[in-house]
């Protein structure tokens, strides 16, 4: 089984920035891929941005250009630093890692809201 964490969502102005991070534990898997979602209120989740075990990378319309997806040098962990942030980027965001077999495993969520 695979426990996902994530960590580093907060309140910032808008055109600020903020840093989440997320990272898996267990034993016995390999990863094929990490990627960052998130749900607003009354919304369904989307996509934010993905990045596969050989470093492929695909972000959401609306974020290209202002978030970038980083795996760390563990490779069990991934990073989401988001620039210039809109108030419409306020959502909770998931950290989702899949692994050999598609067992798609999910973390409890961070908020990150942007507000003056």
């Amino acid at each position: 089984q695979v426990q996902v964490v994530e960590s580093g969502g907060g309140l910032v102005q808008p055109g600020g920035s903020l840093r989440l991070s997320c990272a898996a534990s267990g034993s016995g898997f390999s990863i094929v891929a990490m990627g960052w979602y998130r749900q607003a209120p009354g919304k369904q989740r989307e996509l934010v941005a993905l990045i596969t075990s050989d470093g492929t990378t695909n972000y959401a319309d609306s974020v290209r250009g202002r978030f970038t997806i980083s795996r760390g040098n563990a490779k069990n962990t991934v990073s989401l630093q988001m620039n210039a942030l809109k108030p419409e980027d306020t959502a909770a965001y998931y950290c989702n890692v899949i692994t050999f077999g598609g067992s798609a495993n999910w973390g409890q969520g961070t908020q990150v809201t942007v507000s003056s």
